[in-house]
C-alpha cells in the first residue's frame, strides 16, 4: 500500500468513533461464527393500529408487475426477482422499501399479493433483510395493513421475525441517518406489537440521536436538504403514530413535537419561493417528499412553528422581492459520519424572481464510479479550485478524508465573510465574500498567498438557460436578462458544458463558467 493511500485511510479513519468500529468487528465476527435464525413465535394475535394520514407516495407499481424507481423502470415477466440487481443496490432497496403499498394508485388485492410473495421468497431475500430496508419496509406493511385494516397471521409473523433482525443488527456501525431510520422503524414494530423490547430501543435511540442529528437551527445533521426532507416525513409519521394509539400514553409525543417544530422551522427557512430546495451536498430530484406536502401534513398533526435562523448548519440565506441567495459557509458534517458530504465549501445557488440560474450540480448515482466522484468534486460546484487539489478529499462513493475547516466566519448586515483552510497543503487560505445588494450579488474572493497551481472559479447554469455571451470580462445571460461583471484579473473565461442531475441515473447537459484569475476576482451578477 502506497504512502499517499495509507495517509488516505488515517485521515478518514481518525474521525471515526469507537462504536462504529467496534460494531462493524462485532457484527462482523459474530455473523460468521453464529447464523442466528431470528424466529420468535408471536403469542398473541396482532390488531391493526389506529392510522390515518394523507400522505401518499409518488407512483412506482405502475401495474403488471412493472416497477419505476430512481428513473428506471423494470418489468418482472416470471414473478419479482426482489433481489433483482441489474440497476445497482439502490434500485434494489427501493423495491424492498414497499413504498408502493401506500401510493395513490394500487388496491388491497395487489398490495396483499405482494408481501405474501415477499414471504415466500423470504430464504432467499439478500439486499432486503439489511437493517435499512427492513427498516422502511417494516413502517410501510405496518401503514398498509392498519389502513386497510389486515389481519393476517402468516404476515405478522414474517414481520415479527424481522424485527428480529433489525433488533439485533442496529446500525450502530453507521450511525447517522441510517441508525435514526432504526430507530423510527422499531417505534413503529413497538406499537404494531406491543413489544416493550422493541420499545426501550427504540426510545433510547430516538432521545439520544434527535438530540444530536437535529442541529440548533433545525437542520439534520447531515446537511442535506433532501435527507432532511425525508427524515422530517418519518418524524411526522411517528407523531402520528404516538398521537392516535393510546399505547404507552404518548410518552414521547412533546419530544417528538419539539424536534418537529425545529426541522419544520429549518425546511421553511431554506425551502425556495418556488418550492424547491437548495440541491447541496447528496440530494436529488424526485426522492424526498417535497416541502410543500409536509408543510400540510404537519399542519394536519396541528404543529405550529416559526423560521428558523440559519446557525450551526453552516448555511446561510439572503432573500427580497428579487432574488433568493444560499450559500456554503459551513463545515464537513458530521465529522464521523460525511458519506453524502460534497467538496463543496462556499458553494451558492442564486435564484431570481423565482427561477434557479445558477444551481448546484446535484447527484445522479450512488454507484461507486467516476460519475459518483466528478458530481462531489470541488470542481462540480460554484467555488473556487486550485490545480488538481480538492478542498476536501472525496473517495470511494462514501468516504472523506482531509477536510476543509472554516477558520473565520463574520456578518457584516446582509454581507457574509468566511475563509478555509482546505488548501492549506498549498498554504493557501481561501476568503469568499457574499455582498447581497438590492438587484445584485457581489462575490470577492482573494487568497492568503498566491497559489503555484492555476486557479479556477466556477459557476455552472440551470439547463433552461441556453444563451451565454462571453465579451470582454463580461458574462451575458441574454434571455434573462442578467449581466455577470467580472474583475479584471480574471485573465480566461471558458463556456463549457457539464451533466446537471435531474434525479438518479437522468442528466441533461448544461452550460458552466470557469474563470481563471490569480490571488483575487470579483463576480458581480446583475439581474
Amino acid at each position: 500500500m502506497g504512502r499517499d493511500k495509507i495517509r488516505l485511510l488515517v485521515h478518514t479513519l481518525k474521525y471515526l468513533k469507537f462504536k462504529q468500529v467496534y460494531f462493524r468487528l462485532y457484527y462482523l465476527i459474530r455473523n460468521k461464527c453464529y447464523k442466528k435464525p431470528y424466529s420468535v413465535l408471536l403469542s398473541e394475535d396482532v390488531k391493526p393500529l389506529i392510522w390515518n394520514d394523507s400522505f401518499l407516495y409518488p407512483n412506482s407499481f405502475l401495474g403488471k408487475n412493472t416497477f419505476a424507481f430512481l428513473n428506471l423502470n423494470h418489468p418482472f415477466d416470471k414473478g419479482i426477482d426482489w433481489n433483482y440487481p441489474a440497476f445497482g443496490k439502490l434500485w434494489t432497496y427501493n423495491l424492498n422499501y414497499f413504498d408502493f403499498l401506500n401510493q395513490e394508485q394500487i388496491n388491497t388485492k395487489d398490495g396483499l399479493a405482494f408481501i405474501k410473495d415477499y414471504i415466500q421468497n423470504d430464504a432467499g431475500l439478500k439486499d432486503g433483510k439489511e437493517p435499512y430496508p427492513i427498516s422502511l419496509r417494516g413502517i410501510n406493511w405496518i401503514k398498509f395493513l392498519s389502513k386497510k385494516n389486515i389481519l393476517d397471521k402468516e404476515i405478522n409473523q414474517n414481520l415479527y421475525n424481522h424485527y428480529q433482525i433489525l433488533s439485533h443488527n442496529i446500525e450502530y456501525h453507521l450511525l447517522g441517518n441510517h441508525l435514526l431510520e432504526n430507530g423510527f422503524s422499531l417505534l413503529f414494530g413497538a406499537y404494531y406489537f406491543q413489544d416493550d423490547t422493541f420499545y426501550k430501543k427504540a426510545k433510547k435511540i430516538l432521545l439520544k440521536e434527535l438530540k444530536e442529528q437535529v442541529l440548533n437551527d433545525g437542520a439534520h445533521f447531515e446537511l442535506s436538504a433532501m435527507y432532511h426532507q425525508i427524515l422530517f416525513h418519518r418524524l411526522l409519521d411517528c407523531i402520528n403514530l404516538v398521537k392516535n394509539n393510546p399505547w404507552k400514553q404518548k410518552e414521547l409525543l412533546l419530544f417528538l413535537k419539539e424536534k418537529a417544530h425545529k426541522m419544520l422551522s429549518w425546511l421553511q427557512a431554506v425551502t425556495y419561493k418556488n418550492g424547491n430546495i437548495p440541491m447541496v451536498n447528496d440530494s436529488a430530484y424526485n426522492i424526498a417528499p417535497q416541502s410543500a406536502q409536509l408543510f400540510s401534513y404537519a399542519k394536519e398533526l396541528g404543529l405550529q412553528w416559526s423560521t428558523s435562523k440559519l446557525s450551526d448548519s453552516g448555511y446561510r440565506k439572503v432573500e427580497n422581492n428579487h432574488f433568493e441567495l444560499f450559500v456554503d459557509v459551513g463545515n464537513v458534517g458530521p465529522k464521523y459520519q460525511p458519506g453524502h458530504a460534497h467538496s463543496d465549501t462556499f458553494n451558492f445557488e442564486l435564484y431570481v424572481n423565482e427561477k434557479p440560474i445558477i444551481v448546484d450540480t446535484g447527484v445522479s448515482t450512488y454507484e461507486k464510479n467516476n460519475q459518483r466522484q466528478i458530481e462531489r468534486s470541488t470542481a462540480s460546484h460554484n467555488t473556487v479550485k486550485i490545480g488538481e487539489y480538492e478542498q476536501t478529499q472525496v473517495w470511494g462513493g462514501f468516504r472523506v478524508a482531509e477536510r476543509a475547516k472554516i477558520t473565520a466566519l463574520k456578518k457584516m448586515g446582509q454581507a457574509i465573510k468566511a475563509t478555509h483552510n482546505g488548501y492549506k497543503k498549498l498554504n493557501v487560505l481561501h476568503t469568499r465574500k457574499f455582498i447581497p445588494e438590492n438587484q445584485s450579488v457581489i462575490i470577492q474572493d482573494t487568497f492568503s498567498n498566491k497559489p503555484k497551481e492555476e486557479t479556477k472559479a466556477y459557476l455552472h447554469f440551470h439547463p433552461r438557460i441556453k444563451k451565454i455571451e462571453n465579451k470582454q470580462n463580461t458574462i451575458s445571460l441574454v434571455d434573462e436578462n442578467i449581466q455577470i461583471d467580472l474583475s479584471e484579473e480574471a485573465y480566461k473565461i471558458n463556456v463549457l458544458e457539464y451533466d446537471f442531475a435531474m434525479g438518479f441515473n437522468k442528466t441533461i447537459k448544461a452550460k458552466k463558467v470557469e474563470i481563471y484569475f490569480d490571488t483575487s476576482l470579483k463576480t458581480h451578477i446583475h439581474f
